[in-house]
Parts: structure tokens; C-alpha cells; sequence
């Protein structure tokens, strides 16, 4: 979640995560703050983790520690704020240059105040949309107190997760194919699923696909061979070796 302060990123996280609306003083959020929820998309479950990060300038350095690695980014703008609106190009900015990758989602938010006076509205909708287009981002124009248009855009934001998911493990099965092994421990060089993070430096992803790989390459080679068999070959990804106490020399194509 980025976003110029007073937008209203952590009352659209309240209303995600606990559905509720916080009326009161408002207070800052210093650095970020972090919150998760399992959601269901199709027959996969799916556990978003959010960070809330600070809109402050002052903590702008820190905000970027928070969304490197991210796969996605809900960029929030207040629509009767119209610097707000600048300041969200400021982040698409940013994102674009530390993480190309990114998925960028523009949020507008207390679209309820423009239900009480339309004159309110200070970022026109279909500015926003041409920007949008030209970002390949998708806008969303959301009320935190009235819950409009909040659960559609978490569960937009884990639907797209979800399919880029399977279109990259598509891949991953059409790259294991072509795949011949000729070692005691093969080591998957080329994944297309590089992302950071994980218990020990290991993806959890990476190792998720360590075994579709396996699945393929056994099945492939060992036809008559049942999945469990004792003397499957262990499938590994690349740059893991040294968790499983795997010596240099266990490379493709080495014994």
C-alpha cells in the first residue's frame, strides 16, 4: 500500500482485513505495518500479506525496503485531494524503476464524500484512466466507510497473482520436458521463478516447483515408475543446493 498520507491507506486495510471503518483522531503510520488474509481464489487458497506503509515523506526511504520483492501494489490517491493524485505518480515512478515486475493497481479513495457533493471530486475519473491505460495499471475508486469497491480490488489483486502463478508454471512444465537427467542430483538452472525471500533464502515457490519438476522429469524418464518410488531422482532449484547439504560437484549433468 503506497500513498501520500492522509489518503486513507490503513482505514482501506481496516476495512479489507477486520471490515470495519475507524472513526477518531487520525494518527500516522510511522515506517509500516503489516497484516495478512487468506482468501480463496477459484480452488487455490491464497494468504495476501499487506504492508502498510507510511505516506510521509520523511519516511520515503524506509517505504521502499517494504516493497522490494513486491508482486503487487495498490497506489492510493484521495479523490478530493488533487496532490495526492501526483504523489501516487511519484510511487508508480519508483516502482517502475526498483521493481519492474510489479503489478500496479491505482486506488481512489473516499469516493463517499463525492456521494454527498459531487463538486468534491478534485481528480476526474477519466484523467486517471487514460494514466492508468498508459501504465497498464487497472483503477479502482473505493470508499473505506462504505466498503464500495474494496473486496473487488483485494480479490482482483490475488486473481491476477493466482494466473500469472500458473502462467509461470505452464512454462516451468514445458521448459522440464525437454529436460533429460543424467545425474544423481539434477539442479534446475533456467526457473522462470526467481523471487526473494522465503525460510533460509528458499522461496517457497521455488521449492513448490522443485517438485512439479520432479513429477515431470521421473514420469518422463521412468514411465513404469510410481511417483513414490524409492529411487526417484531429488529435483532440485537453483541456488538451494547448499541448503540441502549438496557439495559443488552435484550439478547437472555431474555425478
Amino acid at each position: 500500500m503506497l500513498g501520500k498520507e492522509y489518503v486513507g491507506k490503513t482505514s482501506l486495510v481496516e476495512r479489507y482485513v477486520h471490515d470495519r471503518f475507524l472513526v477518531g483522531p487520525y494518527q500516522n503510520t510511522i515506517g509500516a505495518a503489516f497484516v495478512a488474509k487468506v482468501m480463496s481464489v477459484g480452488d487455490r487458497t491464497v494468504t495476501l500479506g499487506i504492508w502498510d506503509t507510511a505516506g510521509s515523506e520523511r519516511y520515503e526511504a524506509m517505504s521502499r525496503i517494504y516493497y522490494r520483492g513486491a508482486k503487487a501494489a495498490i497506489v492510493c490517491y484521495d479523490l478530493t485531494d488533487s496532490s495526492s493524485f501526483e504523489r501516487a505518480k511519484f510511487w508508480v515512478k519508483e516502482l517502475r524503476n526498483l521493481e519492474e515486475g510489479c503489478k500496479i493497481y491505482l486506488c481512489g479513495t473516499k469516493s463517499d464524500l463525492l456521494e454527498e457533493d459531487r463538486r468534491r471530486r478534485r481528480v476526474d475519473f477519466h484523467d486517471v484512466q487514460d494514466y492508468a491505460d498508459n501504465i497498464k495499471a487497472q483503477l479502482f475508486e473505493t470508499s473505506s466507510k462504505t466498503g464500495q469497491s474494496v473486496d473487488e480490488l483485494f480479490q482482483k489483486v490475488a486473481e491476477d497473482y493466482v494466473s500469472v502463478a500458473a502462467f509461470q508454471r505452464t512454462r516451468a512444465w514445458t521448459w522440464a520436458r525437454r529436460q533429460t537427467p543424467t545425474s544423481t542430483a539434477v539442479v534446475i538452472t533456467e526457473s522462470p521463478l526467481t523471487w526473494p525471500g522465503g525460510i533460509k533464502g528458499i522461496p517457497p515457490e521455488r521449492l513448490d516447483l522443485a517438485f512439479v519438476w520432479a513429477w515431470v522429469i521421473t514420469r518422463l524418464s521412468y514411465p513404469g515408475s510410481p511417483w513414490r518410488h524409492r529411487w526417484h531422482l531429488p529435483v532440485l532449484a537453483h541456488g538451494t543446493e547448499a541448503a540441502f547439504g549438496l557439495a559443488d560437484g552435484h550439478k547437472e549433468g555431474k555425478g
